[in-house]
């Protein structure tokens, strides 16, 4: 546990209530995880790494990452309270994970499109798939229950 200037305590821990789990992806429109509670929770418990944000002893954040330890880590979820933000609690949870890894070679992560959301990713080292030159990749996804075009 780690307790920050702000007054935001970092836990790394999975055992998370799934009340919480549920007013957190909630706040954020992550509607599709907390309609079914369950699941969340066990998809959270289910993480190789979970760190959490807390503050005022609620919990104001949490990323997420699955990984094999040696080749590659899979950030699924950054995600910070709208009451939370603009406090570089977002950097900090994401900080935590890429020190936790930080002998792994591979670190991926999808997000939408939105401009801030890749000027976040960029500014902590990530690159584009797009912009990739001297090692071209691909991004491939298939997501029950959603339209792909």
């Amino acid at each position: 546990m780690r307790r920050d200037e702000a007054g935001l305590i970092l836990k790394a821990e999975a055992a998370l209530s799934v009340e919480a789990l549920v007013e957190l992806y909630s706040s954020v429109g992550w509607d599709t995880y907390a309609r079914d509670p369950e699941r969340l929770q066990l998809a959270v418990a289910g993480s190789s790494y979970v760190v959490s944000a807390w503050r005022g002893g609620e919990l104001a954040g949490l990323a997420r990452c699955l990984s094999d330890d040696v080749s590659v880590t899979y950030i699924q979820d950054v995600l910070v309270h709208p009451e939370a933000r603009r406090l570089g609690l977002g950097r900090a949870l994401l900080v935590d994970c890429l020190e936790r890894y930080a002998q792994v070679r591979q670190v991926v992560l999808l997000t939408d499109d939105r401009p801030e959301q890749l000027a976040f990713y960029a500014a902590l080292g990530f690159r584009n798939t797009r912009a990739l030159v001297d090692t071209p990749l691909n991004a491939f996804v298939k997501i029950r229950g959603a339209e792909l075009s």
